[in-house]
């Protein structure tokens, strides 16, 4: 009885815990925001309460904000998937790139009789080729034990010099100017969920490629060798865990979902590829990730809350003279302490005194 009241207590206060690191960084942005509000002569209720309402106060502005969510569902879970067996893969930007521009030549460069053929080929076609580059700085960290952090980052720069080349010369458009290619085939546009609002498709499917990630690192052999090795890998080699296989495989799968989120923002949201495809979403899936302490349901919670920052943050400066600097200061606050793992509450902690 006393040990399983203890494992009892133990699991509840690390659910306290994971809770408190949850908030924490919300918290601290909101105090970060209100003390320049407070200089520069602002309410922070008011324009907290603003912001709130601008992101969820209608049918309409919730559409935005999960609208906004959608990529950060992809780029948030394709992070986590590397972050949990410790690799620290900053590749997430390009991958998602270049699976946004497979997807759009898919929907513009076949034929329109494929019909709704086009969607899935799209969507494969970006993981593909998503998977394929991610496997190569997954295969150099694995063999050669070359750092991912400097081989992803500059696959990003990569990308987008790839794709820049592309989108300006073979891909151009000839009918809508610089820097973008053609529009898909109307077939190959994902679904209006709330029309007019933009949310489309794409969101149901970001939802269950997170709600897979979390029966995977919880129910699959590999998702939970994946953790293992992030914890420990000299347990992990000690228990016959291959770590080479690992990290190609959580490589290959955060490639695989990067280019899903690529293809959904094409052909859901700009229905072509344009210079400029994507405003940091990899790097903001990164924050999304480590606020959410890379659990499925932390990424669903970091998602809408940096959908709902988006999707206010131009309105508010619209319609008030709030400055967007404000929204921009509590984004990046939240990415400082997102990365803040707080130490084991001592008070909880004490052993019993014998």
């Amino acid at each position: 009885m006393p040990e399983a009241a203890a494992a009892l207590r133990e699991r509840g206060i690390e659910r306290l815990e994971k809770g408190i690191g949850l908030v924490f960084p919300f918290i601290a942005a909101l105090l970060v925001a209100s003390l320049v509000l407070l200089v520069i002569g602002k309410n922070p209720l008011l324009v907290f309460s603003l912001i709130a309402q601008e992101a969820f106060g209608s049918p309409n502005r919730i559409a935005a904000t999960l609208s906004a969510a959608t990529p950060l569902l992809f780029t948030g879970v394709a992070t986590a998937i590397c972050f949990r067996a410790g690799v620290f893969n900053v590749g997430v930007e390009g991958a998602f790139v270049v699976g946004g521009l497979g997807a759009a030549f898919v929907g513009f460069a076949l034929p329109s009789s494929l019909g709704l053929l086009l969607v899935p080929t799209g969507f494969a076609l970006a993981a593909a080729v998503s998977a394929l580059w991610l496997a190569v700085p997954g295969y150099l960290l694995a063999r050669y034990e070359i750092e991912e952090v400097v081989s992803t980052l500059m696959l990003n720069f990569v990308a987008l010099g790839i794709t820049g080349y592309l989108v300006n010369g073979p891909l151009l458009s000839e009918k809508s100017g610089n820097n973008v290619t053609p529009l898909i085939h109307e077939s190959a546009e994902l679904a209006r969920l709330i029309p007019p609002s933009t949310l489309h498709a794409g969101f149901l499917i970001g939802l269950f490629v997170l709600a897979a990630y979390g029966f995977w690192i919880r129910r699959t052999p590999a998702g939970v060798e994946s953790a293992i090795v992030g914890q420990n890998r000299r347990f992990a080699r000690a228990v016959g865990i291959s770590i080479p296989g690992t990290i190609i495989l959580v490589m290959v799968i955060s490639g695989v979902v990067s280019g899903l989120g690529g293809a959904s923002h094409a052909l859901g949201q700009l229905h072509r590829f344009a210079e400029g495809f994507s405003p940091g979403y990899g790097f903001t899936g990164m924050a999304v990730a480590l606020l959410g302490r890379n659990t499925a349901v932390g990424i669903l919670f970091g998602s809408i809350l940096f959908g709902a920052l988006a999707s206010a943050g131009t309105t508010v400066q619209l319609f008030s003279d709030i400055p967007l600097d404000i929204v921009n200061i509590i984004e990046g606050t939240v990415m400082i302490f997102a990365v803040v793992e707080l130490g084991r509450i001592a008070l909880f902690r004490r052993k019993a005194v014998k």
